[in-house]
């Protein structure tokens, strides 16, 4: 028997597979599909510390090889996910990870505090890629000291393992990873979507209501897995990988470059059992290489 079980300070996860935010929901949309408690962890759709009614639509398009999104964090509030989701998945048996997400760091620490009480809550998965309105509207994750602020701060609400969901849209993403290591992260995971856009010839018009939306699926995967390599050179602390992971193949290739654990996310829209079939797929790869543990795996790159 091999060893699926990967670790991120003091939280084990059984296996190194993930949902991504944002596309299961909080895990009870796609329970119906398969079997929670077979994933190593659930990160769940982002939550505000108020309602958050999204953008207009249209929002969603596909794109070759992928989608855009401009979904806009939609959800009822931290409140309601207390009060209404949480008892519903705080016993199944899989590690559910809020995705915490703020307009300024009062509302980040604000919420991290709520999320902080909830006993069956192990992490958080801490989106640095949010609109920071004080300053413009410029993203938190695409400056080092926008970045450290609201990690410092929120490191201080939060004594439980903390995930920090790096932007890809900078110039030196290895750069930003350090300096949330340096205030507190225990672990980073990216990428994030890739600013993208898509034009409707017909009408001239652009497809999504906001112009501008997050690019996701196989079409970023070569940036992402240089990405996880690079941040893998600079920081200590785990790193979950993300970005077009369709099957165990790729999977297996983000640990190699450098992840300890990976998130699935659009292909959950094509068929919501793949993220089941990855973890299948990388028990069986182990098995045939002769490899015990998955974290023998992790940053495995032959140069």
């Amino acid at each position: 028997m091999v060893d699926l079980s990967v670790r991120i300070k003091d939280l084990k996860f059984k296996n190194p597979v993930l949902t991504a935010s944002g596309t299961c929901g909080f895990g009870e949309e796609i329970a119906d599909f398969m079997d929670l408690s077979k994933l190593g962890g659930i990160v769940m759709k982002g939550t505000t510390l108020k309602p958050r009614e999204g953008n207009d639509y249209p929002r969603m398009a596909e794109t070759p090889s992928g989608m855009l999104n401009a979904v806009g964090l939609q959800n009822k509030g931290v409140e309601n996910f207390i009060q209404n989701i949480y008892p519903n998945i705080k016993d199944i048996d899989s590690q559910f990870i809020v995705n915490v997400n703020g307009s300024t760091i009062e509302e980040y620490v604000e919420l991290t505090e709520k999320i902080n009480e909830l006993d069956k809550i192990p992490a958080i998965e801490l989106n640095i890629s949010c609109p920071n309105v004080k300053e413009g509207g410029m993203a938190f994750g695409v400056s080092c000291p926008s970045a450290e602020a609201v990690v410092r701060a929120v490191r201080k609400a939060y004594d439980k393992p903390m995930i920090v969901k790096l932007s890809p849209n900078v110039t030196n993403i290895a750069e930003i990873a350090k300096a949330v290591e340096g205030q507190g992260a225990d672990a980073v995971s990216l990428v994030n979507t890739l600013l993208g856009m898509a034009v409707d010839a017909n009408s001239r018009k652009p497809v999504l209501s906001t112009i501008t939306g997050g690019l996701s699926g196989p079409a970023i995967k070569p940036i992402a897995l240089r990405m996880v390599w690079q941040v893998y050179q600079a920081v200590k602390v785990p790193i979950i990988g993300m970005g077009g992971i369709m099957n165990a193949t790729d999977a297996i290739e983000f640990m190699i470059a450098g992840a300890s654990a990976v998130e699935v996310g659009t292909a959950i829209f094509i068929d919501p059992t793949i993220p089941v079939q990855i973890v299948s797929g990388i028990q069986a790869y182990m098995e045939t290489n002769g490899i015990q543990s998955a974290s023998k795996l992790t940053g495995s790159l032959q140069i």
